[in-house]
């Protein structure tokens, strides 16, 4: 029996989500003319979807982290973040969004930065671990210091014990890759930490030296 109703429509961001899941020409050539679509969601879909079947080139990477819209640098962020990624130059755009207007930004790229272990922005990172004023991207740059683990960043992270405790609590963990006197120094101090959870990650710390 036929139905005079109209038939609905699908959203078109519904094709672009199955693109992503199930490769094949058609499906790579949806996803790469959306890189460029003036709808900020679809360029993110179209950006998820490559990343999803390892289709994502250098130039695609420095395309989505110099989007003009700020959804689209953090998303390609956390994408890159998990993503395997062989290339310097994506890692020095990296750092180089540090100094992004956008906190979100910054907080993403920091992260990026340490989870590939980036050694050529702890200058920067160390940077915004003193300077900037957003509490979440001291604490992201903290911790990628501490996952980075380079000596030039010992004196940041121990001046981090006297932000706010969040941040206090991510400096204790990124010690744990230091060692040497100021560095006892800095924890016998912080096990006196008026914040019980620093005071607790100092004893969780020294629980595991032992």
């Amino acid at each position: 029996m036929r139905s005079d109703e109209p038939r609905i429509v699908e959203p078109f961001e519904n094709e672009l989500l199955r693109a992503s899941f199930a490769s094949s020409a058609d499906n790579t050539a949806l996803l790469m003319a959306n890189v460029e679509s003036p709808v900020t969601r679809r360029r993110v879909l179209a950006l998820r979807g490559l990343v999803r079947q390892s289709l994502m080139t250098s130039d695609l990477w420095l395309r989505a982290l110099r989007d003009s819209d700020v959804e689209v640098r953090r998303d390609a962020l956390q994408q890159l973040a998990h993503a395997p990624l062989e290339d310097p130059p994506i890692l020095l755009e990296v750092a180089g969004m540090l100094d992004d207007e956008d906190a979100l930004v910054v907080d993403g790229a920091a992260f990026a930065l340490g989870e590939h272990l980036y050694v050529d922005a702890v200058d920067e990172l160390c940077h915004v671990a003193r300077d900037h004023g957003d509490a979440r991207c001291r604490e992201s740059a903290i911790a990628a210091l501490g996952a980075i683990g380079d000596d030039r960043a010992r004196s940041t992270i121990i001046a981090s014990l006297k932000d706010k405790p969040p941040i206090r609590r991510r400096a204790i963990v990124a010690l744990s890759n230091f060692e040497g006197p100021d560095i006892d120094a800095a924890l016998d101090e912080a096990g006196e930490d008026r914040d019980w959870q620093v005071r607790s990650a100092v004893t969780q710390l020294r629980s595991t030296e032992d």
